[in-house]
């Protein structure tokens, strides 16, 4: 008598790939499949899962490679409003960073408005999900278009189809009060979207900087972190503006006034950490802290580089993000990977696998969702990349499939993309939304803001004593 196994019924079947699962035991299956039902995995092996499961879809993965979706740890998505503007030859050009922020962003950020901000989260979602991120940290930064501002944000993020964590930047340059607003406009948008934590875009808190930030903001902030079960971000010693103000001011460098303010913990993320201390970064390391490293980014602006192999020694959690720069994730690994050979001059430093984790698990636990996302596992989300390779110059097999993925790989390759085991690209195409004309929208919006950048013409200086 032959028994015949009963095949079980599931949403979809993803079959015929190199699936890294970057699970514990970091095992990468040739010719395998994943079984999705709803928005989670429920099985990963290796063959033909046709033989178990019925699927209402099956998706034929082409010997390409399956990817956890990436996470991005820190970007700006207004940033990208900015890409090619003809507004950059009539400024007078930045020697240094702090001229960054006076003849670039502060003069950007003023003039930001909900529309501005809707069509950037449009855009910057859909370059972000073409080269595989599922989920990103934002901050937006529009003094003038704060109340509500975050709604818009998710509207765009929610109609391409991905997952997010977004804020307002608070910061005290213009006014004392203005920082109380922001921080106001993060607390309404965490007690309307954070209760229910399947919603796929939540709300945390986010500090400009410490030398736009005075000692009350930075105790509220972490007041109200605590009581919302909230994460916090600031950015941290990216150009030294900020070492030399909090040194000036306070007697401390940043993280230890960080430190001494009680601000530190597993729940907050700082942005860049460029020019810290060895003593900083134990303190850093000691609060369990996660850092946000923004490789390109830091490069583009001249900053310097952020010792990320003496974080990774000490145990820091570091993550990569673009800073609202280049939004291919794979660039900005490549960057990382690159970075910090030739700036420590040894090429051993830093593996493929070190900066294909730090776009995948160790964002997730930055972003406390390491049981949901990361990593390919059952019973975790269904937020996958399906990358097929034009080209492919050497064999791709399990030995190499993280050199590829390192050294070769791009938004150009990516194929399809899930989120909570729902497809939102595939074939290179967008699912929830008409792209055509979500970009000629985007490019009326981007032609006003231009107008407005030329009309502007004055650089937004600190008018504070912080």
């Amino acid at each position: 008598m032959v028994l015949r196994m009963v095949r079980q019924k599931i949403s979809l079947l993803i079959n015929n790939g190199l699936v890294v699962t970057l699970d514990p035991e970091m095992r990468v299956i040739d010719n395998g499949y994943l079984a999705i039902d709803e928005d989670r995995i429920v099985d990963i092996g290796k063959g033909d899962g046709k033989d178990r499961y019925v699927a209402e879809k099956v998706i034929d993965a082409g010997k390409g490679i399956i990817l956890p979706g990436l996470l991005n740890a820190h970007t700006h998505l207004y940033g990208i409003l900015l890409r090619a503007s003809p507004w950059f030859s009539k400024i007078e050009p930045p020697t240094d960073f702090h001229q960054n922020l006076q003849r670039i962003w502060w003069v950007l950020d003023v003039l930001l408005r909900h529309e501005d901000a809707y069509a950037s989260a449009l855009i910057g979602s859909i370059e972000l999900v073409k080269s595989g991120v599922t989920m990103f940290l934002d901050t937006y930064s529009g003094p003038n278009s704060i109340a509500g501002v975050l709604d818009y944000i998710e509207k765009g993020i929610r109609e391409v189809g991905l997952k997010a964590l977004i804020s307002f930047e608070a910061t005290q340059r213009r006014s004392l009060r203005e920082g109380f607003e922001g921080l106001a406009e993060n607390e309404r948008f965490i007690r309307k979207n954070n209760r229910d934590k399947s919603n796929p875009v939540r709300g945390l808190f986010c500090l400009h900087a410490s030398f736009t930030v005075k000692d009350e903001l930075f105790k509220k902030a972490r007041e109200l972190a605590s009581k919302y079960g909230a994460l916090l971000t600031i950015h941290a010693e990216e150009g030294m503006i900020d070492v030399m103000h909090n040194i000036e001011r306070y007697g401390l460098r940043p993280i230890e006034r960080m430190e001494k303010l009680g601000f530190l913990g597993n729940d907050v993320i700082l942005a860049h950490v460029v020019h810290v201390t060895r003593e900083e970064l134990s303190i850093i390391a000691k609060s369990g802290t996660h850092v946000a490293h923004n490789a390109m980014s830091n490069m583009l602006n001249a900053v310097g580089v952020a010792p990320v192999p003496e974080m990774i020694e000490l145990g820091i959690n570091v993550g990569i993000g673009n800073d609202g720069y280049v939004f291919d994730q794979f660039e900005n690994m490549r960057t990382t990977y690159l970075l910090h050979k030739v700036s420590k001059r040894d090429p051993r430093v830093l593996a493929p696998i070190d900066v294909i984790m730090m776009s995948t698990i160790n964002v997730a636990r930055m972003f406390h969702m390491e049981k949901q996302l990361g990593s390919l596992e059952r019973g975790k989300k269904a937020d996958i990349v399906i990358i097929k390779p034009n080209e492919l110059p050497t064999p791709l097999t399990t030995n190499t499939v993280y050199g590829h993925i390192s050294n070769r790989s791009s938004s150009k390759d990516v194929d399809t993309v899930l989120v909570n085991g729902e497809i939102v690209l595939e074939n290179r195409k967008l699912t929830k939304l008409d792209e055509a004309k979500a970009r000629e929208y985007i490019h009326r919006v981007v032609e006003r803001l231009w107008d407005r950048l030329e009309s502007s013409g004055k650089y937004q200086l600190d008018v504070l004593e912080l």
